[in-house]
């Protein structure tokens, strides 16, 4: 299944993986987080990602940037109120 443009695993090397003796599935590999700067900010009640990216890059679904800038798999967990996070220039 090909991924958005915008998405963190567009472009990505592919693998397949055997599920069971049957079947096959096909899975993005690992990729290494890259190492950003940013500024810090602190999550407050309403903040949210994908909001925080619309602010910031004028695309919500660029959220994945500050994910990646916090080494978080999970985004919604950097969304904890008094959370200290980077969140990097576009």
């Amino acid at each position: 299944m090909p991924f958005l443009p915008s998405s963190r695993y567009a472009n990505l090397p592919t693998v397949e993986v055997a599920v069971d003796d049957q079947r096959t599935t096909t899975v993005v590999k690992l990729r290494r987080l890259p190492i950003e700067e940013g500024e810090p900010r602190m999550m407050t009640d309403h903040d949210r990602l994908d909001i925080i990216a619309h602010e910031i890059y004028d695309e919500s679904t660029q959220y994945w940037h500050i994910a990646d800038a916090n080494t978080e798999l999970v985004a919604s967990d950097l969304e904890q109120v008094g959370r200290i996070i980077r969140v990097p220039e576009k």
